[in-house]
């Protein structure tokens, strides 16, 4: 029989312990069946840890435990005991006795999965209490060094990392797994016209190159000032967005079945001039006749009837100079909640204002370049126009001027030794 006691939650207490949600028993019942058969350890530590534990005791036996497994060795209420004896809380709880009431109470193999599912949500639900009074509790304070919209931020971040938990590892998978993932790419490229598996970015010669536009590939497009980067991308953005159709996808969830919704950060333009550059390559008219109005009727009304065509392009641009890495990766979450994220566009890397100080500004880009991929992972592709083949331009030609200056000296010598 599985006979329970009630006992109270030791440690510290909270104010309004008694409405944090939380289940004893659970708790309990899944400890004594790890104790009486280890090897459902397995099972349950891809989901819980002993944070997730609402009872302190029980923590500290779920980690002696953890890690007596983790060594190959028995975990047992007889082996736990010897490590705490000198436990204050196991004393209150009925002391070693209390470890032989946990394996009187344990629940049978199939349910431990459950139950750790449960007692993990039940810890979700308190973190989540306790974020937002630590949101109200910072809100009521008013600090010079805190703006509102940095706490909006800061607490978006807490939010989305709390809804992440659980959900970055995934652990090994069987080989058959990822064979049948890429049959099913294979058979997306082999479907679809083009042969492309990835989104296309309307260029032939780039999707023959790359295939198309991938789920969390990150590129960097490089190249000197002025040959075209901004240009290049903004066409990527427009032809992908242009061709968005909407249904459902192979795996039977509504999504984008051809092109996508593109998010475009322009830390360098402003949105009317990217507007601009995209009504002119979609109305056929230069850019710099539209800046100067200097247009026939049929050309304005070509121009007029090329915006309207666009109203409902996904395309959605933020020209907010100087974004943090952080708040870049806040208003891209928030994009793809409301409507959806294909493709995420950053012109360019540079203007990314890193967090923190850092003694060398490579290595401060290296960090955002970084910092903007496990957020998005699973369901962007990244752009990131980046002007840093100006520099390694500039070296090779030093390098190479030295080069040339060394042997055009060498042969000078030789000449005059002779």
């Amino acid at each position: 029989m599985n006979e329970i006691s009630t006992i109270p939650a030791g440690g510290p207490q909270v104010e309004a312990a008694e409405t944090m949600p939380h289940s004893i028993e659970a708790e309990q019942q899944l400890l004594g069946a790890i104790l009486t058969n280890n090897d459902l350890y397995d099972r349950v530590a891809s989901v819980i840890g002993d944070q997730h534990f609402y009872d302190p005791v029980h923590a500290r036996i779920f980690d002696i435990a953890s890690q007596r497994i983790a060594n190959n060795s028995l975990a047992s209420p007889v082996t736990i005991k010897a490590f705490m004896e000198d436990d204050e809380g196991l004393k209150e709880l009925g002391g070693p006795a209390y470890l032989a009431r946990l394996a009187g109470a344990a629940i049978s193999a199939f349910a431990v999965r459950d139950y750790a599912q449960m007692i993990y949500d039940l810890a979700v639900r308190r973190d989540l209490i306790l974020l937002g009074r630590d949101i109200s509790a910072k809100a009521a304070r008013i600090d010079v060094a805190s703006e509102p919209r940095e706490q909006i931020v800061e607490a978006e971040q807490h939010l989305y990392k709390l809804a992440e938990q659980g959900q970055s590892e995934s652990g090994f998978q069987s080989f058959l797994k990822a064979v049948t993932d890429a049959v099913n790419v294979a058979n997306t490229a082999y479907q679809r016209d083009g042969g492309l598996s990835g989104v296309s970015t309307g260029l032939i010669d780039m999707d023959k190159k790359l295939g198309g536009l991938h789920r969390s590939d990150l590129l960097i497009l490089a190249g000197r000032p002025s040959m075209g980067k901004t240009s290049l991308a903004t066409n990527i953005a427009f032809n992908v967005a242009k061709a968005y159709k909407r249904g459902l996808t192979a795996d039977g969830t509504e999504g984008a079945v051809d092109g996508g919704v593109v998010g475009f950060y322009s830390l360098e333009m402003s949105a009317e001039q990217l507007a601009a550059r995209i009504l002119s390559e979609a109305s056929e008219i230069p850019s710099q006749q539209i800046r100067s109005g200097d247009m026939t009727e049929a050309e304005f009304r070509r121009f007029v009837e090329a915006a309207k065509s666009l109203e409902s392009c996904p395309l959605f641009i933020d020209d907010t100079p100087a974004l943090p890495i952080s708040q870049l990766a806040a208003r891209a979450r928030r994009l793809k909640r409301t409507h959806g994220l294909d493709v995420l566009i950053i012109d360019y890397l540079q203007l990314v204002r890193g967090t923190g100080k850092s003694e060398n500004r490579v290595n401060e880009i290296s960090r955002s370049q970084w910092a903007s991929k496990p957020s998005l992972r699973n369901s962007t592709f990244r752009l990131l126009p980046y002007p840093s083949c100006r520099v390694r331009w500039k070296t090779a030609k030093i390098n190479a001027l030295s080069s040339r200056t060394c042997a055009n000296q060498d042969r000078s010598s030789k000449t005059r030794m002779s």
